[in-house]
């Protein structure tokens, strides 16, 4: 009991970044669908503006950027590519710095302590900046959860960064071109991968991060053998 009041932290921030996003999107998705005129007149200082908020929503797990990029595609088309990836940096940012402030690698001593495990986090630091690309490939793996758990981890921060900007870069793209191809919001939101060239594309990024992320979290024994 000791032992969970002592790592609380991790263990609800982890449940938080996973099911708040997934109430959020579902409010935001009824609230886009049944305000698209207005927002199709939104102007370029309101879209600045957005792109501010977004970041701090991001950061706290309420809009995924994968989502917002559906979003942003739609009304913006490829002009949405830059504020994003600015978006996306800026959460990043802010979930370490939060993160690291709050656990003070509370929670890394805590799984540093397992033999096992220590091994498992002393070779992912090895290899973290091709670890964290991988993870940030993946179209399923959560953005505010990766980002949280990669605080944890201790990696470096310019690590992480340029992983993260690196492995969104393909995510953002491919649902950016998703939003602007679409023909109506409701469409777009409720069947964001409708198309066979999105289902193909996401299943690539998919499966290149499953086969990376597993290639260098082995141990090096293996990979030598």
């Amino acid at each position: 009991m000791k032992e969970i009041r002592k790592y609380s932290f991790a263990l609800v921030s982890s449940i938080f970044l996973t099911v708040i996003p997934l109430i959020f999107t579902s409010i935001i998705t009824f609230w886009v669908i049944t305000h698209e005129t207005e927002i199709g007149s939104f102007t370029q200082q309101t879209w600045v503006l957005i792109t501010v908020i977004c970041c701090l929503t991001s950061a706290l797990a309420i809009t995924p950027p994968t989502f917002l990029a559906l979003i942003f595609g739609y009304f913006l088309g490829w002009q949405a590519v830059l504020p994003l990836l600015a978006l996306n940096m800026g959460a990043i940012f802010l979930v370490n710095f939060v993160t690291r402030r709050l656990d003070k690698d509370r929670f890394r001593n805590y799984l540093a302590e397992n033999k096992k495990v220590n091994e498992i986090l002393t070779n992912i630091k090895e290899q973290e900046l091709k670890i964290i690309f991988f993870a940030k490939l993946s179209p399923v793996l959560p953005f505010a959860l990766t980002n949280f758990v990669f605080a944890l981890s201790g990696a470096k921060l310019k690590n992480i960064l340029l992983g993260g900007f690196l492995g969104m870069i393909p995510r953002t793209l491919l649902a950016v071109w998703t939003g602007f191809q679409a023909k109506e919001i409701r469409r777009l939101l409720e069947n964001p991968n409708e198309g066979n060239v999105q289902k193909i594309l996401l299943i690539v990024l998919l499966l290149a991060s499953v086969v990376g992320i597993f290639y260098f979290v082995r141990p090096k024994q293996k990979k030598q053998a």
